[in-house]
C-alpha cells in the first residue's frame, strides 16, 4: 500500500502567520519548502491568524480542519499570556483543541509548540503558565517543542521593529527549530 502524502496544519497567531512579512517569508512556507527539498510531497496549510487567542483558536478548529489533516501543529497561547488570561482557561482551551481534533481525525498526529509567559504578568502567573504545555503533552501523549522561539524572542537582529514578530532571518530560526519537533512525526507516517 503506498504512503498518502501528508497536510500539515498549523493554527497560529500573528508569528505564524508572518505579520509584517510576505506569506512566503512565514515559517510555514519555510518548513514546506525544507520538506519538498527533503523529498516529500505534502500540503501545508497556514492557519496563523494576527492576535489569536487560544479561545478563537478552538472557535476556529472545527472550520479549518474540514479537510483530512494529518498533523496539527498548535501554535497558540502566546496573545493570551501577553492579555494575562486565566491560565486555567489557556489550559482548558488547549485542552479542547486536542480533544476536538481527535474527535475530528482520529489519527491525527498533534505538536504543541511550547510558548512562556511574558516577565511583566509576575512571578507567581507565569510559573503556573509555564506548567501549561509539559502537562497537556503528557496527559494528552502529544509531542511538544519547548519554548518554540527559543534563540530568537528578544534577540533584536531576528525580530521586526516591534521587537516581537520575527522578521525573515528569525523566521528561518523559528523553521529550523520547529523541523526539530515535526520530523519524527513525518517519519512515524
Amino acid at each position: 500500500m503506498e504512503a498518502k502524502d501528508p497536510t500539515i496544519l498549523f493554527l497560529g497567531d500573528s508569528i505564524t502567520a508572518g505579520y509584517g512579512l510576505e506569506k512566503e517569508q512565514a515559517y510555514p512556507a519555510l518548513i514546506e519548502k525544507a520538506l519538498v527539498a527533503d523529498g516529500l510531497n505534502l500540503t501545508v496549510i497556514n492557519g496563523g491568524l494576527s492576535g489569536e487567542t487560544t479561545a478563537g483558536g478552538l472557535r476556529r478548529l472545527r472550520w479549518v480542519m474540514q479537510r483530512p489533516i494529518d498533523i496539527l501543529v498548535i501554535a497558540l497561547g502566546a496573545n493570551d499570556g501577553l492579555r494575562g488570561l486565566a491560565v486555567e482557561d489557556i489550559e482548558k482551551n488547549l485542552h479542547d483543541m486536542i480533544l476536538t481534533a481527535r474527535k475530528l481525525q482520529p489519527d491525527i498526529k498533534i505538536l504543541l509548540l511550547e510558548v512562556y509567559a511574558p516577565p511583566n504578568m509576575g512571578e507567581a502567573y507565569r510559573a503556573e503558565f509555564d506548567q501549561i504545555y509539559p502537562r497537556l503533552a503528557e496527559a494528552h501523549a502529544t509531542a511538544l517543542l519547548p519554548f518554540f522561539l527559543e534563540g530568537v524572542a528578544g534577540v533584536r537582529s531576528l525580530n521586526q521593529a516591534d521587537g516581537i514578530h520575527p522578521n525573515p532571518e528569525g523566521q528561518k530560526r523559528l523553521a529550523a527549530n520547529i523541523l526539530g519537533g515535526l520530523r519524527p512525526l513525518l517519519s512515524e507516517k
